[in-house]
């Protein structure tokens, strides 16, 4: 009997041990971890925050937006099973967690949704799509924004009207938009199409946002001017959709023109040795000129951006604020984040919500290995001890016979 009580005491405190720590590695360790996070107080004095607009009070609650970049649901092609399955679980779970903790009202997903959109055919795509759906889904209290990153439809030279139309009918939107809530307007750009070469999407982008910035302008000038119609400041005007009067937040896949990485810092920036890598115009940053056409036509008050998969803070002729969002997914970094946004009309504040590492959940599963190698082994050995005990006292019985 304690035979056989030892061996069932063991094969429960292996199921223990191995059910404990599946449930903490994919289930509850997102909690804590989140738990730790929080929307950032705005700030309503002068500052680095403020935006050049209408003075005066800016009582209204803020809008609560969070920020993830660069998930890269793997595809038919370049997936493996296994790691499409870890990452995308990592990713639902991380997702699901943050809205049921932090009840964000609008989240945007600064492109890259996909990892082949660029070259999957239409099965393979209605596929991904599904996932993007199970993982992201959400509560209506939450909107959804998704922007175009150049995996979605391919780098410049790839991307063709299908490929765009097909990416804006599934999130039942143009690529490039303004999005206003609260008297905040979120300008979204398809970066993807700014190269300025004249090509029919390029023009066209160009064309939507040129209209935009048309439009941002016209509401600013007619609060100076009291919403007057006669002033020389609105002279053409005429026929302008009307924002609120405020500078936008500027989104987009590909960071603004910057030489590196090299004056970035944070535990989330690129590795030292990739920091003084030099940037391609066009392929890792905007162009100089399609970023100072961006900066001239809208003057932003903050730009956020993803892309490079790290973290970063530029300023932009002294003046423009670009916050580079780090990858959400463990496939591209060991310690995924996402931005937590408090926005009014006038101020802003930003915060910076770490996931688990990878390298922690492999470090706690690889621990339970090791305890249950050595209870196994423990046990073992007390079962032979146990063994050579009876053994002995059988043969010094029978000797004594």
């Amino acid at each position: 009997m304690p035979r056989f009580g030892a061996t069932w005491t063991v094969a429960l405190l292996l199921v223990v041990v191995l059910g404990g720590t599946f449930l903490f590695c994919e289930y509850l360790i997102y909690f804590p971890t989140i738990f730790q996070c929080s929307w950032p107080v705005v700030s309503h004095g002068r500052g680095g925050n403020d935006v050049d607009g209408p003075r005066g009070g800016d009582a209204s609650e803020p809008v609560r937006a969070m920020v993830l970049s660069d998930t890269h649901l793997l595809g038919a092609v370049g997936g493996h099973w296994f790691d499409k399955l870890r990452r995308e679980w990592q990713m639902e779970r991380a997702f699901q967690t943050a809205l049921w903790l932090l009840k964000p009202e609008i989240v945007f997903i600064l492109g890259d949704i996909f990892d082949e959109g660029k070259w999957s055919s239409q099965k393979h795509w209605e596929d991904d799509v599904r996932r993007f759906h199970r993982m992201f889904r959400h509560s209506p209290d939450t909107e959804l924004v998704v922007l175009v990153g150049n995996h979605d439809i391919g780098f410049h030279y790839e991307m063709d009207w299908f490929k765009l139309q097909r990416f804006e009918k599934v999130f039942n939107a143009s690529s490039t938009r303004i999005v206003t809530k609260k008297g905040v307007n979120f300008l979204l750009v398809n970066s993807v199409a700014l190269h300025g070469d004249g090509c029919p999407i390029c023009q066209s982008v160009e064309k939507e946002l040129l209209r935009l910035s048309k439009d941002l302008n016209c509401s600013l000038q007619s609060s100076q001017t009291g919403g007057s119609s006669g002033g020389s400041l609105t002279d053409g005007c005429d026929g302008a959709q009307m924002y609120p009067p405020t500078p936008p937040i500027m989104l987009q896949h590909y960071p603004l023109y910057r030489v590196s990485d090299a004056s970035c810092t944070g535990q989330d920036a690129a590795p030292a040795e990739e920091r003084h890598l030099l940037f391609r115009e066009k392929y890792d940053v905007l162009s100089k000129e399609a970023s100072q056409r961006l900066l001239q036509w809208f003057r932003p008050r903050l730009i956020l951006s993803g892309h490079t998969h790290s973290g970063c803070e530029v300023l932009h002729e002294n003046k423009y604020v670009e916050i580079s969002v780090p990858s959400f997914s463990w496939r591209n970094r060991n310690n995924p984040s996402f931005i937590l946004a408090s926005v009014t009309s006038q101020h802003h504040s930003l915060s910076k919500c770490f996931l688990p590492e990878e390298s922690t959940v492999i470090g706690v599963y690889c621990s339970a290995g090791a305890c249950l190698l050595l209870l196994l082994l423990l046990h073992c050995l007390c079962l032979k001890g146990l063994l050579q005990c009876l053994s002995l006292c059988l043969l010094g019985k029978h000797k004594s016979l």
